[in-house]
């Protein structure tokens, strides 16, 4: 599983990297080869994927990211929401710009420059995302509590366990 965390590590600076390029309008180092990056979303996605659906048929859709983010540093829970609410708004500018069919200056590979900004905002969080549900996996410390009586207890919020009723020390 290293070797994803390496990838997504690895995808994420390179995302990150075309599109300062695209925003500074300066060409990116990758060219063409940008669109690398879209494939490679699906070579780490699944695994983090994978990996969650161990666990996640016990844990409470509410409690989703607090639960695949548990183990990992303070700092990559951060910089995933942070990624993911810049991708929400990296979007609507991207519509915004299509919808009102403005002529788009394009890139020295010939792909419109707002097509590659609005595609890296979505890399950029998949890229993170991955990288910190993998190295949650990885790295982190064990997810499930246990009650007194010994049973597993899924949800990060829960007070109480869900089998028993004991209370949750």
């Amino acid at each position: 599983m290293q070797i994803f965390i390496l990838l997504s590590a690895i995808g994420l600076v390179l995302s990150v990297v075309v599109h300062i390029c695209v925003l500074l309008g300066i060409p990116n180092p990758l060219n063409e080869a940008a669109w690398l990056l879209h494939i490679g979303i699906f070579v780490v996605w699944f695994p983090a994927v994978i990996v969650s659906c161990k666990w996640k048929n016990n844990v409470p859709a509410k409690d989703f990211w607090k639960h695949a983010l548990t183990g990992c540093p303070g700092w990559m829970k951060k910089m995933t929401f942070f990624f993911f609410g810049y991708a929400v708004i990296n979007f609507i500018i991207f519509i915004g710009k299509d919808i009102s069919g403005g002529v788009y200056p394009a890139s020295e590979s010939g792909t419109p420059d707002n097509i590659v900004k609005g595609f890296s905002g979505h890399w950029m969080v998949f890229y993170s995302a991955a990288l910190a549900i993998i190295y949650s996996h990885v790295y982190g410390k064990e997810k499930t509590r246990k009650c007194p009586n010994g049973h597993k207890v899924f949800s990060l919020t829960a007070e109480s366990c869900e089998q028993c009723g004991s209370k949750l020390i």
